[in-house]
């Protein structure tokens, strides 16, 4: 009999119901939205009434470069949730969304893994309280706004060549990335190249995350530049019109969905804006709400920590006004023999010197956090396949750079296995060492920004960047766009645009070959490299595999 998988461990759960879950947050039974006895949505009433409240510690969980070969930061953040509630801390935790499509895609579910999962994890990774497939409809709305104010005359005199505002659906599909619509003659409006991105890339699904309220959310919908005018003056949501509606099908996702551990401890689970394309961490709402009514919060940020700690403490935190206590940085021995040169195949022999030449990569994570004033410990996320020799050899590099790192074994043993690591992320939190302050400030122009994180945290030598992208930031800052904070789109694999160069390559040039205005989200999408906005299914999609069997019970979903 072979380990059971994380499906069949989520599903043997001794869930309870909700209403107890919320109770330990001391959240009252009449103020939970229930979808189902094990999942609901807090009320936007509540969340108001607990301004007041003093907030608790806010523990970032964050990892080095993703590897095939598998890092388990999710799997942590919730280890490490239920490990300070083992230890007698009040703690929640709050993770994003999953996406439909990499669920069907390459990657699988997102509610973490072995003993250290949220559930219930089959609602989570599929339609769960309907938020995604709201932000779809909300987004779409606007789309189809746009090509009917054009059919009824056009008004506004939008260029139909500068129409930017694309399509979105919840699901990977290459077909869709270049479309041209309204086909079929006359009554079917004006023929127009378009194309579809997916739901997690939407700017509505950036806005949802970053809005304090409902009124914040309506206003900054209003602001979404959405095409020009043949003047290339910006033509906005608010203009055409869909903000309020867009407002009212956004009134549900708006509120944050508690959930629970493996361990029956409360987690929030709300949003899921994309990692490399937009600013990857859940919803302000859902932090804020959680510093409320926890002593501590865990919570996690997409993919490595070059894109997701640097928008999560440039982005995120910098416009919440959230100023985290501590960050863990992920580890695993598999991943760094890979950034030390390893193939997958040859990850089972022991290889000491391939762990410490993949140090490499862990300490410019390290380096780069500590910059921004958080301190910093590591978590080493156990596997079975890992000798004492390379365990030895991990904890000597990260000793080397004045930072601990700690075995964790929460996969196999719950809570039980991470007890080490909640102590000492409680101490650093509890220690006041933290003085967090962003990359760079406001005002600061907007090359200039992306030159700094592209060369402080990627440890690059230079931008490249053509003058029509140059020129596009200088007429962005004499509109008034040039406060804003911004987002980096890169390969989540590597310090360069290249997903292939692992470890921690230096003096490498960033091309910035597009740069987007987010006039609502409130920050400036730089695009580097190759990042598709809309995945595409491997050749072999987790869908084959999924499927009910004679007892109604999913399989295949992981």
């Amino acid at each position: 009999m072979g380990q059971p998988s994380d499906i069949e461990i989520a599903r043997a759960a001794a869930k309870k119901p909700i209403q107890e879950i919320g109770a330990k947050l001391d959240i009252p039974a009449e103020q939970l939205l229930p979808y189902g006895h094990d999942k609901a949505k807090v009320s936007a009433g509540f969340i108001a009434a607990q301004a007041g409240k003093p907030d608790g510690k806010l523990i970032l969980v964050t990892a080095i470069n993703p590897t095939p070969a598998g890092e388990g930061k999710t799997t942590t953040t919730v280890g490490l949730g239920d490990g300070l509630n083992r230890i007698g801390k009040r703690a929640v935790i709050c993770i994003r969304e999953a996406s439909l499509g990499p669920n069907f895609g390459m990657k699988g579910g997102a509610a973490g893994g072995g003993h250290a999962q949220v559930v219930p994890m089959e609602d989570m990774n599929l339609h769960f309280t309907g938020d995604f497939h709201a932000i779809t409809s909300a987004h779409n709305l606007l789309a189809a706004m746009i090509d009917n104010h054009i059919y009824w005359g056009n008004d506004l005199d939008i260029d139909i060549r500068r129409v930017t505002w694309r399509r979105v659906l919840d699901m990977n599909d290459r077909a869709l990335r270049q479309v041209v619509t309204s086909l079929g003659g006359v009554a079917n409006g004006f023929p127009r190249e378009t194309g579809f991105d997916i739901t997690v890339a939407s700017e509505v699904m950036a806005i949802l995350c970053l809005a304090s309220d409902l009124s914040d959310l309506k206003r900054r919908l209003g602001d979404m530049i959405v095409a020009y005018r043949r003047d290339k003056s910006p033509v906005t949501c608010r203009d055409i019109g869909a903000d309020g509606a867009m407002t009212v099908l956004l009134k549900d996702a708006m509120q944050p969905n508690l959930v629970q551990t493996l361990e029956n401890n409360p987690a929030f689970v709300h949003g899921g804006p994309f990692a490399n394309i937009a600013h990857g961490c859940n919803s302000v709402v859902a932090t804020r709400t959680a510093l409320k009514l926890a002593d501590y919060v865990v919570t996690e940020a997409g993919f490595g920590a070059d894109l997701g700690a640097e928008k999560f403490f440039d982005i995120k935190c910098r416009k919440a006004g959230l100023k985290p206590s501590c960050a863990v940085i992920v580890a695993t021995c598999r991943a760094l023999k890979m950034n030390g040169g390893v193939a997958k195949a040859d990850l089972g022999a022991e290889n000491v010197d391939a762990v410490r030449a993949g140090c490499a990569n862990l300490a410019r994570h390290i380096s780069n956090v500590k910059g921004f004033g958080v301190p910093v410990v590591v978590a080493i996320n156990h596997f079975v396949t890992d000798t004492d020799a390379e365990i030895q050899a991990l904890k000597d590099g990260v000793a080397e750079l004045g930072v601990e790192a700690v075995l964790c074994k929460h996969w196999a043993n719950g809570s039980a296995g991470i007890e080490d690591l909640a102590k000492r992320v409680a101490e650093l939190a509890d220690s006041g060492e933290a003085d967090f302050k962003p990359l760079y400030p406001d005002e600061m122009p907007l090359l200039d920004k992306i030159e700094t994180v592209a060369k402080k945290i990627y440890g690059a030598g230079e931008v490249v960047a053509d003058q029509s992208v140059r020129n596009q930031l200088k007429e962005w800052e004499a509109a008034g766009h040039g406060s804003l904070p911004v987002c980096m789109a890169k390969t989540q694999y590597s310090f360069t645009t290249d997903p292939n160069v692992r470890g921690a390559p230096s003096g490498h040039s960033i091309p910035v070959r597009e740069v987007r205005l987010s006039a609502g989200a409130g920050f400036v999408v730089a695009i580097c490299g190759e990042i598709m906005t809309m995945p595409g299914l491997p050749s072999v999609p987790a869908a084959n595999s999924i499927t009910l069997n004679a007892n109604g019970h999913i399989e295949g979903l992981f």
